[in-house]
């Protein structure tokens, strides 16, 4: 969903989701080179290393922590399950189409930029190191960090009280429907990604040609 208000006014800031916003990041990506028969793949990634238990990391938990229960449900699956760890990096390939380049495009600009991730709070570090440009960022809100999540609203407050703009001169980015209904919510302007084109023309509308 995006902010249809009529004649926009140009936000202050950007905040950016970074997962399938700017960092082109799926799990399957990895997944696939480990296991060959697309079913038990399915099987696997909804089964056992699903998204409900990667939100525990998102939460705070740490990647040893949170698979050890898991392990023990599923011994012959311990070292797949340790490669989500491991193996971490694998699961990215860059930037999201049309994305490359769009932090830096901003940064020229002059406008400042922030991020808000659900994202494991040991892995932030080695994203900066795969995604240079996001040490550009003037502040990232990490929800491991936090230890919560979106689009829990007490992440927005977190949010609000550590950028320096106010939410309804922000304009946060994210690719869940959710997360943007919750931000909008907490006064923030949003945009529902779905792509690189309809985030330019958007942001043409709001008075920022990329």
């Amino acid at each position: 969903m995006t902010d249809h208000a009529s004649a926009p006014r140009r936000p202050a800031a950007i905040l950016w989701d970074l997962g399938n916003v700017l960092c082109d990041w799926s799990p399957r990506r990895l997944y696939s080179q480990l296991i060959a028969d697309e079913a038990e793949l399915d099987r696997f990634l909804t089964e056992v290393c699903s998204m409900d238990w990667h939100a525990r990391h998102d939460a705070g938990a740490t990647m040893a922590e949170n698979r050890r229960p898991l392990i023990a449900a599923h011994p012959g699956k311990a070292a797949l399950i340790e490669a989500w760890e491991t193996r971490w990096d694998e699961m990215f390939d860059g930037h999201v189409e049309g994305m490359a380049g769009m932090v830096e495009r901003v940064a020229e600009l002059g406008l400042p930029q922030y991020a808000l991730s659900n994202l494991p709070a040991e892995k932030w570090p080695p994203l900066k190191a795969m995604y240079p440009a996001l040490t550009r960022l003037d502040d990232a809100i990490i929800s491991g960090e936090e230890g919560v999540i979106k689009p829990d609203p007490a992440i927005y407050a977190i949010t609000a009280a550590r950028i320096a703009h106010a939410p309804q001169e922000t304009l946060f980015i994210d690719d869940r429907r959710e997360n943007i209904e919750a931000a909008m919510d907490a006064g923030f302007i949003g945009h529902h990604f779905t792509g690189a084109d309809a985030l330019r023309a958007d942001l043409a509308r709001r008075g920022i040609a990329l």
